[in-house]
């Protein structure tokens, strides 16, 4: 049931009644806009306000600086400034209509306007494009309130012409569809398809911003199965996996498909709160099969070396979208990893702790455990006959845990002896050296070779 006019100013946070109340007093119209009046309509709202204003920007830091409110101007080309209450930002921007999109990208020009409605006809979403005033109640000009309660994402105006100004309005419906559960108005739907092209002429790092949000909203299989057009465009190279016939009795799915319930099947095994690495490599854990297809002389598939292609691909498409190095490495090491057999074994899940904690430091052991996630949606999303594997998996895990819990050595910091030992037992110089040493230890000791006993490491180094 849609939250009251009266619960909704109960829920509009005191720091933005404040913004609006200081506007309105010095004589200018001010309104609450955009996400907030989206949230709180559907009854999640949050602490991010943003407020819309009759008054020119120079006006409105005027009006809050004299009430003692600190200001800061954001983004004053196009009207904008934050004002922070308490801690809170608050950002509030002038009343502005938009000039042409020449370059698909940016408005030819910002004309800044008096009337809140002509403020509301630029937005992207009807279900963005609704304000929210404590005295006056909502504002909705092009039916969101309506919209929000059939679940739809419907464009303000004409489709086309809303992602021709801005190509990466068809990224944003697919994240707002995938965050709410929507689905897309079919005229806005049509327009998506046709204008998906001009992501080609987008920012890579601003198509990355969208990309996560999608995959944060944990809905990706739904965006693979039901907007490829748009998602591929974005991704180029999910192209050739969709309709490629694997040709292997391990799998009944093309690779599109089998990707699709790899993505689903992480959010399953994670309650819904999965880590964004292990999204990410979930969508491109196998993108690199296609280039690696060979066929014997049964017919039967092959993807020789498919993981290590497919973490290269990785690391060169997250880096285009400039997301942070961090995910990126944690990435790449699942995927390299996702093929990778494992058992409920201690030197087994130790190995794989080691390796993984090596390419990301620090790291080893949660990562561990979302390959555990991966590997087993991945065993679920082939020919049933892989299902058993998953069941396996579960020993695996108790195996991880138990490892973890004695305090496992899988790095170099753990072993018992350091590198000033190996200096002087070796009698080397500090260098490269030292470090090889001690990971030549290292993998003894997680291949049970030797134990980690100071005295026992002391003598093989002197050996």
């Amino acid at each position: 049931m849609a939250p009251s006019d009266a619960e909704l100013a109960l829920r509009l946070p005191a720091y933005a009644t404040r913004v609006v109340s200081l506007l309105e007093a010095a004589g200018y119209e001010a309104w609450v806009v955009g996400g907030w009046v989206r949230d709180a309509l559907l009854g999640s709202s949050g602490h991010d306000v943003d407020v819309t204003t009759s008054a020119p920007w120079q006006e409105t830091e005027r009006v809050l600086r004299a009430a003692r409110v600190e200001v800061h101007e954001t983004g004053v080309a196009h009207g904008t400034v934050t004002a922070v209450i308490g801690h809170e930002p608050v950002e509030v921007t002038t009343y502005r209509v938009e000039g042409a999109y020449s370059d698909l990208r940016h408005p030819d020009e910002v004309r800044f306007v008096t009337d809140v409605r002509e403020d509301l006809a630029r937005r992207d979403f009807t279900v963005n494009a609704m304000a929210w005033h404590p005295e006056r109640g909502l504002l909705d000009p092009y039916g969101g309130r309506e919209d929000l309660s059939r679940g739809l994402i419907r464009a303000v105006g004409d489709p086309s012409s809303r992602f021709g100004e801005d190509a990466l309005r068809t990224l944003r419906a697919v994240r707002f569809a995938c965050r709410l559960g929507f689905s897309i108005e079919p005229s806005t739907q049509e327009a998506l398809v046709a204008c998906a092209p001009g992501l080609d002429h987008i920012a890579r790092e601003r198509v990355g911003i969208e990309l996560d949000g999608i995959m944060g909203s944990g809905h990706m299989a739904w965006a693979l199965r039901n907007e490829f057009e748009v998602v591929s465009r974005a991704l180029p190279d999910l192209v050739p996996m969709a309709g490629f016939d694997q040709r292997t009795p391990y799998h009944t799915h093309d690779v599109l498909e089998h990707t699709a319930r790899v993505c689903a099947g992480v959010e399953e095994y994670c309650g819904g709160v999965t880590p964004q690495q292990l999204r990410w490599a979930a969508l491109l854990h196998d993108i690199g099969k296609p280039s690696c297809w060979s066929q014997d002389d049964d017919g039967r598939g092959h993807f020789y070396g498919h993981p290590k292609v497919s973490a290269d691909m990785a690391r060169r498409i997250l880096g285009e979208l400039a997301l942070p190095k961090d995910l990126i490495a944690e990435v790449c090491a699942l995927i390299l990893f996702h093929d990778r057999g494992v058992w409920p074994a201690a030197r087994s899940v130790r190995t794989v702790l080691a390796k993984l904690d090596e390419r990301c430091p620090g790291r080893g052991e949660p990562l561990a455990f979302q390959l555990i996630d991966l590997k087993r949606a991945d065993a679920l999303a082939k020919a049933p006959g892989c299902a058993a594997y998953a069941v396996e998996l579960d020993a695996v895990t108790i195996a991880l845990r138990q490892e973890v819990s004695r305090g496992a050595t899988f790095r170099v910091s753990d072993l018992a002896v350091s590198g000033g030992d190996v200096i002087r037992e070796c009698g080397i110089a500090p260098g490269p050296a030292v470090g090889e040493r001690l990971r030549g230890l290292l993998a003894r000791v997680v291949d049970d070779e030797l134990p980690n006993d100071r005295e026992v490491l002391l003598a093989a180094l002197r050996r």
